[in-house]
């Protein structure tokens, strides 16, 4: 199959037919705009679940108001955003559904990705659109690539691609090797075309049902050098955009930030429940004795331990990243410490409002299993978003503790 460029393929219908630029708008402004989505997205999200994918009016909703262009670079008309929008859009939008919120959180932070990549391929993507959505699967171990001529030779099957029905690209990770029995000599993406792989329709889930996260697949297909960068490109030091995106944002270690992409849809499924939950507890009587429910000393203590469990997971999210954007803008280079402790606090914070949310689930009682209700939705979500190795204890977890013990390891992708 032949490369496909961007001057050869027609935007879908869904993205806007006369591109707008986002440049300016501010932090706060980005965040009064997803607020203002929530209710539409609310009424939505069982749809979004029913779909398995973003509705198009929802795409439509988050181009209009340029939230999918947050974290995109100010010279093609994006906001070029500090890196903690995605934590606080992404948390509004999950109160009310943490499926579309998990898809912006991906499809923006991808215009932040391709901004590291050599600008010939930034420019041959954002000329044809800016709004073009772009997906990622960035399983390594499921591709396989060998140099060749002018670029990759890249074959393999990968899960859990999100968004990839709204997506006209994507970008898959693979292990490149010298030799086929070989080791991997490095972690790479390829920026591949939508008519060249093919969508595998396995996403059928418990939780986070509306993200689309199916299986895409590609043989034997040819990946220009430009199409590919290397993951330790992402580290935080100079990089092939680095001559055009000059920003801070585009100095930030990503991968050692990769969780923060996610992480505000765990907040919000906090949030809205704690929002759900409490707010029927302060005019519901108890089903047994008919006394005000809120009076129970244990329901207000485990108000309190999930109110504060929420509060501390919104602050540690937010710490880390005004902190490697304060890095980023002082010319600095993060130091593997400071990497280390960002991918520490995520899978911690994540825990906090995973917590919150059982704890919560416990307090609604028998009310929060109706599917005509929120809660069961937020439940449900918060566990799979949950399961995604960033947020692993075991893995991130071990990651500090190896290194704060002096333990010699492999070095992790940062």
């Amino acid at each position: 199959m032949r490369t496909k460029r961007a001057a050869d393929w027609t935007p879908s219908a869904t993205l806007p037919q006369t591109p707008v630029s986002f440049a300016g708008v501010t932090y706060a402004e980005m965040l009064d705009r997803a607020r203002a989505l929530v209710p539409a997205i609310a009424a939505r999200a069982e749809k979004c679940e029913k779909l398995r994918r973003l509705p198009d009016d929802t795409e439509r909703d988050l181009h209009r108001t340029g939230l999918f262009r947050m974290v995109q670079p100010a010279r093609v008309g994006g906001a070029d955003l500090d890196i903690g929008i995605l934590v606080d859009t992404c948390a509004e939008i999950a109160r009310a559904c943490p499926s579309t919120a998990w898809n912006l959180g991906n499809l923006s932070s991808h215009h932040w990705m391709l901004g590291y990549f050599h600008p010939e391929a930034q420019d041959e993507i954002w000329d044809a659109s800016p709004d073009v959505l772009i997906a990622t699967s960035l399983i390594f171990p499921n591709g396989r690539g060998r140099k060749v001529d002018g670029g990759y030779e890249v074959s393999g099957r990968w899960p859990l691609s999100s968004g990839v029905d709204n997506s006209d690209w994507n970008m898959l990770g693979f292990m490149l090797r010298e030799h086929e029995d070989g080791p991997p000599v490095d972690q790479r993406f390829a920026l591949v075309h939508r008519s060249q792989y093919e969508i595998i329709d396995t996403w059928h889930a418990v939780g986070l049902a509306g993200t689309g996260s199916k299986d895409v697949e590609i043989r034997s297909l040819f990946v220009p050098d430009v199409h590919t960068i290397s993951a330790r490109s992402m580290n935080g030091k100079p990089h092939a955009g680095s001559a055009v995106n000059t920003s801070p944002l585009f100095r930030l270690p990503m991968l050692a930030l990769g969780p923060y992409v996610l992480s505000g849809v765990l907040l919000g499924c906090a949030q809205g429940a704690y929002d759900t939950v409490v707010g029927a507890a302060r005019t519901r009587n108890a089903t047994t004795t008919g006394q005000p429910f809120g009076a129970s000393q244990p329901v207000q203590i485990k108000v309190a331990e999930a109110s504060v469990r929420i509060d501390t997971a919104e602050v540690m999210m937010r710490r880390a990243c005004e902190h490697a954007m304060a890095v980023a803008r002082s010319g600095a280079d993060a130091a593997h410490e400071d990497k280390l402790r960002y991918r520490r606090d995520a899978f911690f914070s994540a825990r906090l409002c995973l917590e919150a949310v059982d704890i919560l689930m416990g307090i609604a009682g028998s009310s929060g299993l109706y599917l005509s209700g929120s809660m069961q939705r937020l439940f449900r979500d918060a566990h799979a978003a949950n399961a995604h190795v960033m947020f692993s204890t075991d893995v991130q977890g071990a990651l500090f503790g190896q290194h704060a013990l002096g333990m010699a390891g492999p070095p992790p992708l940062l």
